[in-house]
């Protein structure tokens, strides 16, 4: 198949638009029209993922951490970074990311966790902004149905678990057809009212351009009228770290004990244990520090995470216990994660796990 067939399906479930601005998910090395007959799925892609894909026929590399972060201004293969790269273009291996985009579905690497914790109703932890746009339109009212039909089919109008959602409003559309025109009703030259609906509906900005052509080419006037607005309103269920129950309530200790077992963790890093039993737990795959406030004010017992540094432990204030398992080990099925998808879709395709363990970080225990 098409490097752009998995592409874009990955990106149909993680949309790059969902990435922070510092990242770099996407494709890296390839081309989208270039062939692909097998894929390595790793976390991380080091110079040992690259021959390990030469040695099984596979060309292509998809991992969770972008090998290039920041510009490259050289490629002498000074660095790891520069030698993965090179060694990639020379043996025609498409690298692939996706990253922070991943981290912020619900279905993603935090949604994983939960998984394989057992949390139940599990909801994001920190929703995103400036991910949503309202359209506003003006149409006559006999062709107000086909274009809000065309609309909700390019992907506008969906609330949560309601679709098909729009506000339409009655109103008279004044204007002047110019002597190059071809008007769909009215006369050159003359003004002419219109009775119109004004229809508002929302959508995603990745669907942007597809709802603005189904605008265009559903509308009867030659000329459209539309309003794009900005929303500073929460995707809900997009965004950082997420929230849950444990099935019962747990002693610190059982709950330690489950977490090192569930996750693999040689070892967790923990603040104070609390009297109280931890039954609402708050997860962030990756250095998730910066999400502590927000797992405070959302009621969890504990929040698992990595990174922390020293002095941030402090800042739980003995209203939860912070449960540092190391980023590796909160990241480490996220390969899974992606086979898993990646074969539901495409069951025909060659696509493999890594057999080595790309963390940096050796324990002396």
């Amino acid at each position: 198949m098409k490097l752009a067939e998995i592409t874009n399906y990955l990106e149909s479930i993680a949309p790059l638009h969902y990435q922070e601005d510092y990242d770099n998910a996407g494709l890296l090395v390839g081309n989208g029209n270039d062939d692909v007959h097998a894929a390595l799925v790793a976390l991380d892609c080091t110079e040992q993922i690259v021959d390990e894909a030469i040695a099984k026929n596979c060309n292509l590399i998809i991992t969770h951490h972008p090998i290039v972060f920041k510009g490259l201004k050289k490629l002498n293969g000074k660095t790891y970074v520069e030698r993965v790269i090179l060694k990639a273009i020379k043996n025609n291996i498409a690298l692939y990311a996706i990253h922070t985009n991943l981290d912020h579905v619900a279905h993603g690497v935090s949604g994983e966790i939960c998984k394989r914790l057992g949390l139940q109703n599990a909801k994001t932890l920190a929703p995103k902004s400036n991910l949503l746009k309202k359209l506003v339109t003006f149409c006559p009212i006999a062709n107000a149905s086909v274009v809000r039909n065309a609309l909700f089919a390019a992907g506008a109008g969906n609330i949560g678990n309601y679709s098909e959602c729009s506000f339409n409003a009655e109103g008279t559309g004044t204007f002047k057809a110019g002597e190059n025109t071809d008007p769909f009703v009215g006369e050159k030259g003359h003004q002419h009212q219109e009775a119109e609906i004004k229809i508002e509906t929302i959508f995603k900005v990745q669907d942007e351009r597809k709802v603005i052509l189904a605008l265009l080419e559903h509308h009867p006037y030659e000329e459209v009228a539309y309003d794009i607005y900005a929303l500073a309103n929460k995707l809900d269920n997009v965004g950082a770290g997420m929230v849950g129950w444990l099935p019962e309530e747990m002693d610190n200790h059982d709950f330690l004990h489950l977490v090192k077992d569930k996750m693999k963790a040689q070892v967790i890093r923990h603040t104070e244990l609390l009297p109280k039993k931890i039954k609402k737990v708050a997860v962030c795959g990756g250095s998730g520090s910066f999400l502590l406030k927000d797992a405070i004010s959302a009621g969890a017992d504990a929040f698992i995470t990595a990174d922390f540094k020293y002095h941030e432990f402090f800042d739980a204030e003995r209203q939860l216990v912070i449960c540092d398992i190391g980023h590796y080990e909160s990241e480490q099925f996220t390969s899974n994660l992606l086979i898993d998808n990646i074969q539901e879709k495409f069951p025909n395709f060659a696509i493999r796990l890594t057999e080595h363990n790309t963390n940096p970080i050796n324990y002396f225990i």
